[in-house]
Protein backbone atom coordinates (compact mmCIF):
# COMPACT_ATOMS: atom_id res chain seq x y z
CA UNK A 1 0.00 0.00 0.00
CA UNK A 2 1.29 3.47 -0.85
CA UNK A 3 1.03 6.07 1.88
CA UNK A 4 -0.40 9.51 1.08
CA UNK A 5 1.91 12.28 2.29
CA UNK A 6 0.01 15.34 1.09
CA UNK A 7 -1.35 18.10 3.30
CA UNK A 8 -5.09 18.72 2.98
CA UNK A 9 -6.60 22.17 3.29
CA UNK A 10 -10.16 22.22 4.62
CA UNK A 11 -12.50 24.03 6.98
CA UNK A 12 -12.66 23.55 10.72
CA UNK A 13 -14.47 25.13 13.67
CA UNK A 14 -11.74 26.37 16.01
CA UNK A 15 -12.09 27.34 19.66
CA UNK A 16 -9.38 29.97 19.97
CA UNK A 17 -10.10 30.72 23.63
CA UNK A 18 -12.40 29.41 26.36
CA UNK A 19 -15.95 30.78 26.39
CA UNK A 20 -15.75 32.08 22.83
CA UNK A 21 -17.90 31.20 19.83
CA UNK A 22 -16.49 28.74 17.30
CA UNK A 23 -14.68 30.31 14.35
CA UNK A 24 -14.83 28.64 10.94
CA UNK A 25 -11.29 28.76 9.52
CA UNK A 26 -9.24 27.19 6.77
CA UNK A 27 -6.76 24.76 8.28
CA UNK A 28 -4.00 22.44 7.12
CA UNK A 29 -4.35 18.78 8.03
CA UNK A 30 -1.09 16.84 7.93
CA UNK A 31 -0.95 13.31 6.48
CA UNK A 32 -1.33 10.36 8.84
CA UNK A 33 1.87 8.97 10.31
CA UNK A 34 2.59 5.42 11.45
CA UNK A 35 -0.47 3.89 13.12
CA UNK A 36 -2.70 6.82 12.16
CA UNK A 37 -5.76 7.31 9.96
CA UNK A 38 -7.00 10.43 8.16
CA UNK A 39 -10.79 10.55 7.98
CA UNK A 40 -13.19 12.66 5.95
CA UNK A 41 -15.87 13.57 8.47
CA UNK A 42 -19.39 13.23 7.10
CA UNK A 43 -21.48 14.01 10.19
CA UNK A 44 -20.88 14.79 13.85
CA UNK A 45 -23.13 15.14 16.87
CA UNK A 46 -22.93 18.03 19.33
CA UNK A 47 -22.38 16.75 22.86
CA UNK A 48 -22.46 18.50 26.23
CA UNK A 49 -18.88 17.35 26.76
CA UNK A 50 -17.83 19.58 23.85
CA UNK A 51 -19.72 22.49 25.42
CA UNK A 52 -18.15 21.91 28.82
CA UNK A 53 -14.69 21.60 27.31
CA UNK A 54 -15.13 24.85 25.40
CA UNK A 55 -15.86 26.52 28.73
CA UNK A 56 -12.95 24.84 30.49
CA UNK A 57 -15.25 23.11 32.97
CA UNK A 58 -14.52 19.40 32.57
CA UNK A 59 -11.39 18.53 30.71
CA UNK A 60 -7.98 20.14 30.94
CA UNK A 61 -7.99 21.25 27.31
CA UNK A 62 -5.41 23.47 25.68
CA UNK A 63 -6.40 26.30 23.37
CA UNK A 64 -6.61 26.86 20.46
CA UNK A 65 -8.33 23.54 19.85
CA UNK A 66 -10.64 21.69 17.48
CA UNK A 67 -13.33 20.03 19.57
CA UNK A 68 -15.86 17.36 18.60
CA UNK A 69 -15.77 13.62 19.26
CA UNK A 70 -19.05 11.99 18.15
CA UNK A 71 -18.74 11.44 14.41
CA UNK A 72 -18.77 9.12 11.44
CA UNK A 73 -16.82 9.39 8.22
CA UNK A 74 -14.81 7.73 5.48
CA UNK A 75 -11.14 6.83 5.65
CA UNK A 76 -9.21 9.04 3.22
CA UNK A 77 -5.71 7.67 3.84
CA UNK A 78 -3.77 5.60 6.36
CA UNK A 79 -0.26 5.66 7.76
CA UNK A 80 2.27 2.88 7.77
CA UNK A 81 1.37 -0.17 9.81
CA UNK A 82 -2.40 0.38 9.83
CA UNK A 83 -4.16 -2.95 9.32
CA UNK A 84 -7.74 -2.67 10.58
CA UNK A 85 -8.96 -0.06 8.06
CA UNK A 86 -8.14 1.09 4.54
CA UNK A 87 -9.08 4.07 2.36
CA UNK A 88 -12.80 4.02 1.55
CA UNK A 89 -13.84 2.24 4.75
CA UNK A 90 -16.69 3.74 6.75
CA UNK A 91 -15.77 4.39 10.38
CA UNK A 92 -17.01 5.86 13.64
CA UNK A 93 -14.61 7.99 15.66
CA UNK A 94 -13.89 6.81 19.20
CA UNK A 95 -12.92 9.11 22.05
CA UNK A 96 -12.32 5.96 24.11
CA UNK A 97 -9.63 3.95 22.32
CA UNK A 98 -9.09 0.21 22.44
CA UNK A 99 -5.41 -0.56 22.10
CA UNK A 100 -5.90 -4.28 22.88
CA UNK A 101 -2.46 -4.30 24.52
CA UNK A 102 -2.82 -2.69 27.96
CA UNK A 103 -3.86 -4.62 31.06
CA UNK A 104 -7.37 -3.17 30.94
CA UNK A 105 -7.95 -4.04 27.29
CA UNK A 106 -6.82 -7.61 27.97
CA UNK A 107 -9.59 -8.05 30.54
CA UNK A 108 -13.02 -9.12 29.31
CA UNK A 109 -14.79 -7.15 32.06
CA UNK A 110 -13.20 -3.72 31.54
CA UNK A 111 -13.05 -1.10 28.79
CA UNK A 112 -11.17 1.96 30.07
CA UNK A 113 -8.09 1.59 27.86
CA UNK A 114 -5.00 3.11 29.47
CA UNK A 115 -4.30 5.05 26.28
CA UNK A 116 -7.28 7.22 27.18
CA UNK A 117 -5.68 8.31 30.44
CA UNK A 118 -1.95 8.13 29.82
CA UNK A 119 -1.58 8.31 26.03
CA UNK A 120 -0.85 11.33 23.89
CA UNK A 121 -4.53 12.13 23.31
CA UNK A 122 -4.77 13.37 26.89
CA UNK A 123 -2.21 16.03 25.93
CA UNK A 124 -3.98 17.14 22.74
CA UNK A 125 -1.31 15.81 20.40
CA UNK A 126 -0.26 12.63 18.63
CA UNK A 127 2.47 10.22 19.74
CA UNK A 128 5.28 12.35 18.31
CA UNK A 129 4.18 15.26 20.48
CA UNK A 130 2.74 17.21 17.56
CA UNK A 131 -0.76 18.07 16.42
CA UNK A 132 -1.82 17.29 12.86
CA UNK A 133 -3.65 20.63 12.56
CA UNK A 134 -2.34 24.09 11.71
CA UNK A 135 -4.15 27.36 11.11
CA UNK A 136 -2.45 30.60 10.05
CA UNK A 137 0.88 28.99 10.85
CA UNK A 138 -0.17 28.14 14.43
CA UNK A 139 -0.48 24.62 15.81
CA UNK A 140 -4.05 23.73 16.81
CA UNK A 141 -4.51 21.17 19.58
CA UNK A 142 -6.54 18.00 19.12
CA UNK A 143 -9.39 16.84 21.37
CA UNK A 144 -9.95 13.43 22.96
CA UNK A 145 -8.09 11.71 20.15
CA UNK A 146 -10.82 12.65 17.68
CA UNK A 147 -11.38 16.38 16.85
CA UNK A 148 -14.43 16.03 14.63
CA UNK A 149 -15.42 19.69 14.15
CA UNK A 150 -13.38 19.68 10.95
CA UNK A 151 -13.88 18.34 7.45
CA UNK A 152 -10.82 16.10 7.84
CA UNK A 153 -9.25 14.73 11.00
CA UNK A 154 -6.31 12.51 11.89
CA UNK A 155 -6.80 9.82 14.52
CA UNK A 156 -4.91 6.82 15.79
CA UNK A 157 -6.01 3.50 14.37
CA UNK A 158 -7.17 2.53 17.87
CA UNK A 159 -9.61 5.48 17.83
CA UNK A 160 -11.70 4.32 14.87
CA UNK A 161 -14.15 1.45 14.41
CA UNK A 162 -14.84 0.04 10.95
CA UNK A 163 -18.58 -0.32 10.37
CA UNK A 164 -21.14 -1.60 7.89
CA UNK A 165 -20.90 0.67 4.79
CA UNK A 166 -24.68 0.46 4.36
CA UNK A 167 -25.29 2.30 7.65
CA UNK A 168 -26.26 6.00 7.24
CA UNK A 169 -23.35 7.98 8.64
CA UNK A 170 -25.54 10.91 9.63
CA UNK A 171 -27.38 8.57 12.03
CA UNK A 172 -24.74 6.17 13.33
CA UNK A 173 -22.40 9.03 14.24
CA UNK A 174 -24.35 9.09 17.53
CA UNK A 175 -22.77 5.75 18.41
CA UNK A 176 -19.51 7.58 19.01
CA UNK A 177 -20.53 8.77 22.48
CA UNK A 178 -23.91 9.55 24.03
CA UNK A 179 -26.13 6.68 22.97
CA UNK A 180 -23.73 3.85 23.87
CA UNK A 181 -22.95 5.56 27.18
CA UNK A 182 -26.57 5.52 28.28
CA UNK A 183 -27.69 2.33 26.57
CA UNK A 184 -24.76 0.31 27.85
CA UNK A 185 -25.16 1.82 31.30
CA UNK A 186 -28.44 -0.05 31.71
CA UNK A 187 -27.91 -3.15 29.56
CA UNK A 188 -24.21 -3.85 30.09
CA UNK A 189 -23.09 -2.12 33.31
CA UNK A 190 -26.18 -2.58 35.48
CA UNK A 191 -27.50 -5.57 33.54
CA UNK A 192 -31.11 -4.54 34.21
CA UNK A 193 -33.36 -7.52 34.78
CA UNK A 194 -36.77 -8.23 33.34
CA UNK A 195 -39.63 -7.03 35.53
CA UNK A 196 -37.45 -4.65 37.55
CA UNK A 197 -37.96 -0.99 38.48
CA UNK A 198 -35.51 1.71 37.36
CA UNK A 199 -35.17 5.45 37.85
CA UNK A 200 -33.18 7.77 35.57
CA UNK A 201 -32.02 11.28 36.51
CA UNK A 202 -31.51 13.59 33.50
CA UNK A 203 -33.33 13.03 30.22
CA UNK A 204 -30.85 14.20 27.63
CA UNK A 205 -29.36 11.86 25.05
CA UNK A 206 -27.62 9.71 27.66
CA UNK A 207 -30.65 9.48 29.94
CA UNK A 208 -32.99 8.64 27.06
CA UNK A 209 -30.60 5.96 25.85
CA UNK A 210 -30.50 4.59 29.37
CA UNK A 211 -34.32 4.44 29.39
CA UNK A 212 -34.26 2.67 26.03
CA UNK A 213 -31.85 0.10 27.44
CA UNK A 214 -34.07 -0.47 30.47
CA UNK A 215 -37.07 -0.93 28.18
CA UNK A 216 -35.26 -3.37 25.89
CA UNK A 217 -34.06 -5.29 28.97
CA UNK A 218 -37.68 -5.74 30.07
CA UNK A 219 -37.94 -3.37 33.05
CA UNK A 220 -41.59 -3.07 34.10
CA UNK A 221 -41.43 0.45 35.52
CA UNK A 222 -39.04 3.16 34.31
CA UNK A 223 -39.15 6.51 36.11
CA UNK A 224 -37.70 9.54 34.34
CA UNK A 225 -36.66 12.56 36.43
CA UNK A 226 -35.92 16.00 34.99
CA UNK A 227 -36.57 19.66 35.72
CA UNK A 228 -37.65 20.33 32.14
CA UNK A 229 -41.34 19.39 31.68
CA UNK A 230 -40.84 19.27 27.90
CA UNK A 231 -38.81 16.09 28.37
CA UNK A 232 -41.83 14.07 29.48
CA UNK A 233 -43.25 13.34 26.04
CA UNK A 234 -40.00 12.26 24.41
CA UNK A 235 -39.02 10.21 27.46
CA UNK A 236 -42.23 8.24 27.19
CA UNK A 237 -41.52 7.62 23.51
CA UNK A 238 -38.31 5.87 24.59
CA UNK A 239 -40.06 3.71 27.19
CA UNK A 240 -40.41 5.86 30.29
CA UNK A 241 -43.55 4.80 32.19
CA UNK A 242 -43.55 7.60 34.79
CA UNK A 243 -42.23 11.17 34.63
CA UNK A 244 -41.28 13.24 37.67
CA UNK A 245 -40.66 16.97 37.38
CA UNK A 246 -37.98 17.43 40.03
CA UNK A 247 -38.89 21.10 40.37
CA UNK A 248 -42.39 20.15 41.57
CA UNK A 249 -41.18 17.93 44.43
CA UNK A 250 -41.15 19.91 47.68
CA UNK A 251 -39.68 17.19 49.90
CA UNK A 252 -36.48 15.29 49.22
CA UNK A 253 -36.64 13.42 45.92
CA UNK A 254 -35.38 10.26 47.66
CA UNK A 255 -38.23 10.33 50.17
CA UNK A 256 -40.76 11.12 47.47
CA UNK A 257 -39.66 8.28 45.17
CA UNK A 258 -39.36 5.69 47.93
CA UNK A 259 -42.80 6.56 49.29
CA UNK A 260 -44.47 6.48 45.88
CA UNK A 261 -42.67 3.52 44.30
CA UNK A 262 -41.17 1.54 47.17
CA UNK A 263 -37.90 -0.25 46.55
CA UNK A 264 -36.20 0.76 43.29
CA UNK A 265 -33.88 -1.85 41.82
CA UNK A 266 -31.71 0.33 39.58
CA UNK A 267 -30.96 4.04 39.58
CA UNK A 268 -28.99 5.95 36.95
CA UNK A 269 -27.51 9.42 37.37
CA UNK A 270 -27.16 11.02 33.93
CA UNK A 271 -26.83 14.68 34.96
CA UNK A 272 -23.33 14.95 36.38
CA UNK A 273 -23.96 16.91 39.60
CA UNK A 274 -23.09 15.84 43.14
CA UNK A 275 -26.64 16.43 44.54
CA UNK A 276 -28.29 14.24 41.90
CA UNK A 277 -25.63 11.56 42.39
CA UNK A 278 -26.50 11.44 46.09
CA UNK A 279 -30.19 11.32 45.29
CA UNK A 280 -29.77 8.42 42.89
CA UNK A 281 -27.62 6.45 45.34
CA UNK A 282 -29.91 6.96 48.32
CA UNK A 283 -32.97 6.01 46.22
CA UNK A 284 -31.54 2.62 45.25
CA UNK A 285 -33.11 -0.18 47.27
CA UNK A 286 -31.47 -1.15 50.55
CA UNK A 287 -29.99 -4.61 50.46
CA UNK A 288 -29.63 -5.00 46.71
CA UNK A 289 -30.18 -1.73 44.81
CA UNK A 290 -27.64 -0.71 42.18
CA UNK A 291 -26.80 2.91 41.39
CA UNK A 292 -24.82 3.67 38.23
CA UNK A 293 -23.10 7.04 37.84
CA UNK A 294 -23.19 7.94 34.14
CA UNK A 295 -23.11 11.74 34.05
CA UNK A 296 -19.72 13.49 34.08
CA UNK A 297 -19.12 15.93 36.94
CA UNK A 298 -16.39 18.59 37.10
CA UNK A 299 -13.17 16.70 37.78
CA UNK A 300 -12.31 18.57 40.98
CA UNK A 301 -15.57 17.75 42.79
CA UNK A 302 -15.96 15.01 45.41
CA UNK A 303 -18.95 13.12 46.78
CA UNK A 304 -19.44 12.28 50.46
CA UNK A 305 -21.48 9.20 51.31
CA UNK A 306 -22.09 7.29 54.52
CA UNK A 307 -20.39 3.87 54.77
CA UNK A 308 -23.53 2.46 56.39
CA UNK A 309 -25.35 2.69 53.05
CA UNK A 310 -22.79 0.31 51.56
CA UNK A 311 -22.88 -1.99 54.57
CA UNK A 312 -26.64 -2.23 54.17
CA UNK A 313 -26.22 -3.57 50.66
CA UNK A 314 -26.56 -0.65 48.27
CA UNK A 315 -24.10 -0.84 45.39
CA UNK A 316 -22.53 2.14 43.66
CA UNK A 317 -20.68 1.92 40.38
CA UNK A 318 -19.85 4.01 37.37
CA UNK A 319 -19.09 3.51 33.71
CA UNK A 320 -17.45 5.08 30.70
CA UNK A 321 -18.89 4.61 27.21
CA UNK A 322 -21.45 2.12 28.49
CA UNK A 323 -18.75 -0.41 29.48
CA UNK A 324 -18.35 -1.22 25.78
CA UNK A 325 -15.00 -2.10 24.26
CA UNK A 326 -15.07 0.56 21.58
CA UNK A 327 -13.37 -0.95 18.55
CA UNK A 328 -15.00 -4.36 19.04
CA UNK A 329 -18.48 -3.34 20.18
CA UNK A 330 -19.40 -0.23 18.17
CA UNK A 331 -19.76 -2.21 14.90
CA UNK A 332 -22.17 -4.50 16.78
CA UNK A 333 -24.18 -1.50 17.94
CA UNK A 334 -24.39 -0.34 14.33
CA UNK A 335 -25.93 -3.71 13.47
CA UNK A 336 -28.43 -3.31 16.34
CA UNK A 337 -29.42 0.01 14.79
CA UNK A 338 -29.78 -1.61 11.36
CA UNK A 339 -32.03 -4.26 12.93
CA UNK A 340 -34.22 -1.61 14.58
CA UNK A 341 -33.24 -2.31 18.19
CA UNK A 342 -31.65 1.13 18.71
CA UNK A 343 -33.73 3.82 16.91
CA UNK A 344 -31.05 6.48 16.52
CA UNK A 345 -33.24 8.78 14.43
CA UNK A 346 -35.46 9.39 17.49
CA UNK A 347 -32.55 11.07 19.27
CA UNK A 348 -31.91 13.55 16.45
CA UNK A 349 -34.12 16.58 16.94
CA UNK A 350 -32.09 18.95 14.76
CA UNK A 351 -30.00 18.64 11.59
CA UNK A 352 -27.78 21.59 10.69
CA UNK A 353 -24.96 22.32 8.28
CA UNK A 354 -21.40 22.51 9.58
CA UNK A 355 -21.48 26.31 9.15
CA UNK A 356 -24.29 26.48 11.71
CA UNK A 357 -22.26 24.99 14.56
CA UNK A 358 -22.76 27.98 16.86
CA UNK A 359 -26.53 27.79 16.34
CA UNK A 360 -26.33 24.10 17.24
CA UNK A 361 -24.71 24.89 20.57
CA UNK A 362 -27.35 27.52 21.27
CA UNK A 363 -30.03 24.87 20.77
CA UNK A 364 -28.20 22.58 23.16
CA UNK A 365 -27.91 25.23 25.87
CA UNK A 366 -31.56 26.28 25.50
CA UNK A 367 -32.71 22.78 26.43
CA UNK A 368 -34.85 22.30 23.33
CA UNK A 369 -32.50 19.88 21.61
CA UNK A 370 -31.77 16.23 22.34
CA UNK A 371 -29.11 15.72 19.69
CA UNK A 372 -28.12 18.10 16.93
CA UNK A 373 -26.17 16.59 14.03
CA UNK A 374 -23.90 18.71 11.87
CA UNK A 375 -23.68 17.55 8.27
CA UNK A 376 -20.54 18.20 6.21
CA UNK A 377 -21.83 17.08 2.79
Amino acid sequence: MSFVQTVIKCRAAISWKANQAFSIEEIEVAPPQSGEVRVKIIATGICLTDASASRGKILDVKFPIILGHEAAGIVESVGEGVKSVKPGDHVITLFLPQCKKCEVCKREDANTCMEFFHGSQARGVMDDGKSRFKCKGKEIFQFMGTSTFTEYSVLKEINVAKINPKAPLEKVCLLGCGVPTGYGGSTKTAKVREGSTAAVWGLGTIGLACILGCKNAGASKIIGIDKNPMKEQIAKEFGCTDFINAGDVSKSIEEYLNKKYGMIDYTFECVGTIPTMKQAFKTAALGYGVCVLVGVSPQDEEINLSPIDFLLGRKLTGELFGSYKSVDDVPKLVEEYMEGTIPLEKFITHNLSFDEINEGFELLHNGICVRCVLNYK
